[in-house]
């Protein structure tokens, strides 16, 4: 599970981070275009208790993942602010051990994360499930869970809070995901969601406890 996602803005990815620390540069046209491409999304790269773990900012709306570990981690792009939005994605996922492709956010007031699986490879989650029952809508079949973190790293500091999920039922790497869909449908089975913090297409991977780690690799664009 992830515990906390840290999110900067596109224009603070480390590599900037590292040109900021030994001063200015000459300017450059090429490289302020590249710049100028990604800008409106927010990249994450977040990891935790792991090693050999690689999250790479595109242009654009892409970004790519490499992964064999232990530990967990989440490297996505998105945006901050409002939730309500239908994404559509391209590219390519593979993965083995606990994980998934997702649509992942926060919400405050109340706090809540929640995820969108659009495909996985183990579902191992490290908390127990209840489900609540499916839904289809147009880009296929859903099955609703909820779960509870106790006393666990948040947006908010250590926190006890809801996860929503919807799985869906055919995993699929592609396509478009809308989320009030899903956040309508969690509503009618008395899930609240908050005000949203943000928002992110993602991948995840983590150790399931007492388990193995995961590996893998994507390379995605939201457009």
């Amino acid at each position: 599970m992830v515990q906390l996602s840290t999110f900067l803005p596109v224009l603070l990815a480390p590599s900037v981070f590292a040109r900021a620390l030994i001063g200015p540069e000459p300017y450059n046209e090429e490289y302020e275009n590249h710049l100028k491409a990604r800008q409106g999304y927010y990249f994450q790269n977040w990891s935790e208790g792991g090693s050999n773990i690689r999250c790479n900012n595109g242009n654009g709306g892409s970004f790519s993942a490499n992964w064999n570990s232990k530990g967990g981690f989440v490297c996505g792009k998105g945006w901050r602010g409002n939730g309500v939005r239908t994404i559509k994605y391209t590219g390519t996922y593979s993965a083995t051990g606990p994980g998934y492709l997702c649509v992942y956010g926060w919400t405050r007031n109340p706090l809540i994360e929640y995820y969108i699986l659009d495909s996985h490879a183990d579902l191992a989650p490290n908390e127990p499930w209840t489900s609540k029952g499916n839904f289809t809508d147009s880009e296929g079949t859903w099955e609703v869970f909820q779960s509870t973190r106790v006393n666990k790293p948040s947006i908010e500091g250590t926190r006890t809070f809801q996860q929503y999920w919807s799985v869906r039922t055919e995993k699929r790497v592609g396509g478009t995901i809308n989320t009030k869909s899903h956040f309508d449908e969690w509503s009618k089975r008395n899930m609240r969601l908050g005000g949203h913090d943000y928002i992110v297409l993602a991948v995840e991977g983590y150790t399931k406890t007492g388990g193995p780690g995961s590996s893998g690799s994507a390379s995605l664009t939201i457009q």
